[in-house]
């Protein structure tokens, strides 16, 4: 590659991964936004913690089908368009969502107190059940352009760069939305943790769709693995359809529903997101109600446990992953995890008449949890390679995102009937589950692209004996 290709390629590159961090980053202010309103919810509209669990777990399904169905389909649709579409329709459910109220004379849905009928609250979690939705239009693009983009040796460490988006998004959302319910507004104003994000993301929306491109040669530049010399995989150039399904439906088939490394990740998952959504969706609500911190004081923590324990811990995976265990992703999420559960379990052995200290731990166990959660990402699209990268994503993602069926609903009802203590000592048995299936593969090699080439040589060869009949 020419001095002037390569630093067209260095600009293209960056200008996707910054682009990238900006959307995803705004796909959390339209969804985290409802954990920090959660408090004024309950508070303002009556909203037992049962049924906010309900609503977080049918949207986090909801998410994990939607990550599935994109995640197909991002690797055979435009990536920035279907990235562009869910930001802007998250924003318009943000923004019904906050009138909702303004929607009593209609439907009846303030009652003669002033809180929510079983007609709001059923009109709410049904919007939050289509943000589910278009949500899971978010990621699978992200991972598939970065995946184009982005050599396969470096995919680790600059992957974790974008995945601080996660942890600036949520960082982010949670010190706007805590300054809104602030005095003199108080829980009064919840409405606008709704509209502020979603203008926000209706900006985003444009910038993405106008920004971003899909793939190096549409701008004129060679695909990454061909200048990488630690990637095994060389290009087929076949420029038939028919061979392009052919060669997507055998890898689908081969790289990710019969490779066991995918399941382990995908399934290891789910135990990696209880830890991260317990304390993400529920972190404001029971460090006011178990910990006895007023709403600014926890959305601050909430705040701090992203922007510095996500951040630092995402791009600190990144670069051992890459620096001290040849790109081997799911190593570091053995480490990450284990780290999150001590950290969880030490949360819960300290006293309420040290808080400060209860703080600490839980700033910590986002530091740990960002790992295992930035990299299965990356393990993913390295073990299924860059063809079929979303589609192993897309079914991370549904395995991660059911979840919420025990982060959501399951730890809301146990909060309500048993306490929040009983919440935390079943979230630690899960995350050493999930620690003990990271280290059944703890010997896996770094990524699946030695598998690839014999594979799409045996399509070719198929497809060729097709064109001959």
């Amino acid at each position: 590659m020419d001095q002037a290709t390569q630093k067209k390629y260095n600009y293209w590159q960056w200008r996707t991964l910054i682009l990238l961090m900006i959307g995803y980053m705004l796909f959390y202010f339209v969804r985290k936004n409802f954990s920090i309103t959660m408090p004024a919810l309950e508070s303002e509209l009556g909203v037992s913690k049962t049924k906010l669990g309900l609503f977080l777990t049918l949207n986090g399904i909801i998410y994990g089908v939607s990550r599935f169905i994109n995640g197909f389909l991002a690797d055979r649709v435009s990536r920035k368009k279907m990235m562009a579409l869910g930001l802007l329709l998250s924003a318009v459910v943000n923004i019904l969502i906050g009138l909702s109220p303004e929607m009593n004379g209609l439907f009846h849905f303030l009652d003669g107190s002033g809180k929510a009928t079983a007609g709001m609250i059923i009109f709410i979690g049904s919007l939050w059940m289509i943000n589910g939705y278009t949500q899971g239009m978010g990621y699978p693009p992200c991972g598939s352009l970065m995946a184009h983009w982005i050599k396969p040796s470096e995919l680790a460490f600059k992957q974790s760069i974008w995945n601080s988006s996660h942890s600036i998004g949520a960082g982010l959302v949670a010190i706007i939305c805590g300054s809104l319910i602030l005095k003199p507004f108080g829980y009064e104003a919840w409405q606008w943790c709704f509209f502020v994000p979603a203008i926000l993301s209706i900006a985003g929306a444009a910038m993405l769709f106008f920004g971003l491109k899909d793939t190096p040669a549409s701008v004129g530049l060679p695909d990454p693995e061909t200048i990488d010399e630690n990637a095994p995989e060389k290009e087929v150039v076949v420029e038939d359809p028919k061979f392009t399904i052919m060669c997507y439906n055998k890898l689908v088939k081969e790289m990710v529903f019969k490779n066991k490394i995918i399941w382990i990740v995908a399934i290891a998952n789910f135990f990696v997101y209880v830890l991260r959504f317990t304390i993400l969706d529920w972190g404001a609500t029971f460090l006011t109600q178990d910990r006895g911190l007023n709403i600014s004081t926890a959305s601050t923590v909430v705040a701090a446990s992203e922007l510095v324990g996500g951040i630092v811990g995402t791009l600190l995976a990144g670069w051992a992953t890459d620096k001290f265990f040849k790109s081997k992703a799911h190593r570091t999420c053995l480490i990450g995890l284990a780290g999150a559960t001590l950290c969880f379990f030490l949360f819960w052995l300290t006293p309420h008449s040290l808080n400060g200290l209860a703080v600490v731990w839980i700033i910590m166990a986002s530091f740990f949890i960002y790992m295992p959660q930035a990299l299965v990402g990356i393990s993913l699209s390295n073990q299924a390679t860059k063809r079929v990268a979303a589609s192993a994503n897309g079914l991370a993602g549904i395995l991660g995102y059911a979840s919420t069926a025990v982060s959501g609903l399951a730890f809301g009802a146990i909060a309500d009937k048993l306490g929040w203590n009983s919440v935390f000592e079943v979230a630690i048995v899960i995350g050493i589950i999930g620690i003990i299936l990271f280290a059944t593969v703890w010997n896996a090699p770094a990524n699946g692209y030695a598998k690839v080439e014999p594979i799409i040589e045996q399509v070719k060869a198929e497809f060729e004996a097709t064109q001959k009949e």
